[in-house]
């Protein structure tokens, strides 16, 4: 499998449903502005989002890829496809019961995550009726994740890249042809949520089919490789819990803010998750199958090349992405969300929390990478420590920023990102003590040619940009063909400068 290769593959379909997540923002936003029901509605997706994360996404795939492939290169398709069957059976089981006592629970729920809505009735009781509408968005996620770690192990990435696009596609053609037909816009995108995760579990049946590994109903806890990922899953849970801890946190520390604070965060969270799944997760896709097969084969030397080549690749496309959002954080605001209810005053709201998430982005992208890693050596316990470390110094932070601190909203996303940034630090010296990892030579040329890059790129930038202020009254139509000058002018700063020093697109290209 060529990783290069892969990786666009990956990234183009996540391209693709960024983009469309970004115009479903830019939908909201017009819909909504930044108001009562924004916030709202953030709130009540919030927790199911997160669940899907901890439950879907993050401690079962952590927990799940390395032994299914450990199962796929050393056990018999029929021993796999009971571990297939009977992870799948306890894991929609759980997620069902836990769906089910956020439905009724709902109350409780916005009471715990956004205490700060209870001085506000009519707020509070909207959030408590999308929370229940939202809440078993994360069942149909749970399957979807289950469908991504078989495929992703067979070497299948195409379709679970592609499957988030069915969520964006069904937020915005609700949004464009239901929001009409409901008194309270909210609810189309509470609905849209529902309906968007049934099409996503859908559509991934043809392709587990086709492998001959689609889950029946199965659960047997004396399944010797049950147990393993259940052992494996306690601490993995754990470890991934404590980013959403974090984020329910700051969620609650955002609902004593002004209105509208948290609607800013999740604004700029949106636009920083469009280069973080572009790349960090894309990247981190590929390397936990690719870094578990070298792990099962006992290729150290190959474990170290591949994760050498992820952290090159992340670094050589994350850093420009991080000087652009920080030099283009109200052109970013001002052409994608300044229309109808959404002001000026929200534009420049949200840059001051962009800038700050900004100075985090290679941190929360290097985490990608560097924690699979260990999952891949079916070590979640260090990670874990690492995350307690960098949720307590988030808390820290949060409280010398916005409780004694003038930052307010910016201080909550600052925090997150000086976090990610010391996680990755400690992830990264992690590796390189248990002897996982040992960079290969060339880094610090690599580095000279990359900031150089940069440095061309960021007076480009500047120079194109103009005041910021002329973003803030201008009209649409000028706003998108400046900023599409502007970014085509750095891109171009950039990588022409890497080409004159030296960089080949063949340097990258590593099969494993």
């Amino acid at each position: 499998m060529n990783l290069l290769k892969t990786l666009a593959k990956v990234s183009s379909f996540t391209l693709i449903s960024r983009i469309l997540g970004l115009v479903r923002e830019v939908l909201i936003a017009n819909l909504l502005g930044a108001g009562m029901m924004t916030d709202a509605f953030n709130v009540a997706f919030r927790l199911p989002n997160m669940l899907r994360r901890l439950f879907a996404e993050g401690a079962f795939s952590q927990a799940f890829v390395p032994f299914l492939g450990e199962y796929k290169n050393k056990q018999d398709e029929a021993s796999t496809r009971a571990l297939v069957n009977h992870v799948c059976t306890l894991l929609g089981l759980t997620v069902f019961f836990v769906s089910a006592l956020g439905v009724l629970g709902a109350p409780w729920v916005i009471q715990a995550t956004a205490s700060g809505f209870i001085a506000q009735p009519d707020k509070f009781q909207l959030a408590v009726e999308l929370t229940r509408i939202t809440f078993p968005y994360i069942f149909f996620q749970a399957m979807v994740a289950l469908s991504a770690a078989v495929l992703n192990t067979w070497g299948k990435f195409s379709l679970p890249a592609f499957t988030p696009v069915m969520f964006n596609l069904t937020a915005i053609v609700m949004i464009l042809f239901a929001a009409p037909y409901f008194d309270n816009p909210a609810r189309v995108l509470a609905w849209s949520a529902f309906i968007g995760g049934v099409l996503q579990m859908v559509i991934q049946v043809p392709a587990l089919w086709r492998i001959r590994m689609l889950p029946r109903f199965s659960l047997s806890l004396a399944d010797p490789g049950v147990r393993r990922v259940l052992k494996t899953m306690a601490p993995a849970t754990l470890g991934v819990s404590v980013a959403q801890v974090s984020l329910v946190i700051n969620t609650t520390f955002a609902s004593w803010l002004p209105t509208g604070s948290i609607s800013w965060l999740n604004y700029a969270d949106r636009l920083m998750e469009f280069p973080v799944g572009l790349l960090g997760a894309a990247l981190g896709t590929i390397l936990l199958p690719s870094l578990s097969k070298m792990k099962a084969k006992g290729d150290g030397e190959g474990f170290s090349a591949t994760l050498d080549w992820g952290l090159r690749v992340a670094l050589l496309l994350t850093a420009p992405a991080a000087i652009g959002m920080m030099l283009l954080a109200v052109p970013l605001a001002a052409t994608l969300f300044q229309h109808g209810a959404f002001k000026s005053e929200d534009t420049l709201m949200t840059q001051q929390a962009l800038i700050a998430y900004s100075v985090g982005l290679i941190g929360l992208i290097l985490v990608k990478i560097l924690a699979p890693a260990f999952y891949s050596r079916q070590d979640v316990r260090t990670p874990l420590k690492y995350a307690l470390i960098s949720l307590t110094a988030t808390q820290l932070m949060n409280l010398a920023f916005v409780a004694y601190g003038p930052l307010a909203h910016a201080g909550l996303a600052l925090s997150i990102g000086l976090a990610a940034t010391l996680n990755a630090s400690l992830l990264y010296y992690g590796l390189r003590k248990a002897g996982a990892y040992t960079p290969h030579a060339g880094w610090t040329v690599f580095s000279l040619k990359l900031l150089t890059g940069l440095l061309v790129m960021a007076v480009t930038l500047w120079f194109a940009r103009g005041p910021v202020a002329d973003w803030l009254h201008h009209s649409l139509a000028w706003r998108v063909l400046h900023l599409c000058a502007v970014v085509g002018l750095g891109a171009v700063a950039y990588f022409v400068t890497l080409y004159v020093l030296g960089f080949r697109v063949a340097d990258f290209k590593r099969r494993v």
